[in-house]
């Protein structure tokens, strides 16, 4: 399992005091508030910072960070991703899972038949769509509910699904 997660990309400046705008990959924005420190993935490096202030506009987070004091310095983090440790992570109500740990698994039907892997989610806001490809191209739309989604073995990379007519 990976150690670090994305949790927001940096869309643009705010201000010119060096806030970060930031688009949240989390179903609750306000999560960012029990947070100390973030990481910054930038094309060469991580970087580490300490949050000083959040606020929030519509469903984006501006973040300010220490030692991020203008916009000039702001200006170089566009467009990089935001993560964090695995251990600060939320804890997950029963049978929900991080996207990160969805994608790559290999689905299989409930009569053995693999499908392939899963390659993205998409949200609905009625429910995900995990989306299935194999090895020759082809993709299945799942409905990521309890009807068709049976088993999740997120530590072997398994999932058991059974197909409802139309899906396939």
């Amino acid at each position: 399992m990976e150690q670090l997660m994305e949790i927001g990309q940096i869309v643009n400046t705010y201000g010119i005091k060096g806030f970060l705008k930031v688009v949240p990959y989390t179903d609750d924005i306000t999560r960012f508030e029990n947070l100390k420190s973030i990481y910054v993935e930038t094309k060469n490096s991580l970087k580490t910072f300490i949050i000083e202030e959040i606020k929030y506009s519509k469903n984006l987070v501006l973040l300010k960070l220490k030692g991020i004091d203008d916009i000039n310095a702001a200006t170089i983090y566009k467009n990089c991703y935001l993560k964090i440790d695995r251990k600060d992570a939320v804890e997950l109500p029963e049978n929900s899972y991080f996207i990160i740990d969805l994608i790559g698994i290999t689905v299989y039907t409930d009569s053995h038949k693999e499908l392939g892997n899963i390659v993205d989610v998409y949200s609905t806001g009625a429910n995900d769509i995990y989306v299935v490809k194999n090895e020759l191209g082809k993709q299945v739309l799942l409905p990521a509910i309890g009807e068709v989604i049976k088993n999740v073995d997120i530590k072997d990379k398994k999932m058991i699904v059974h197909l409802i007519e139309g899906l396939v």
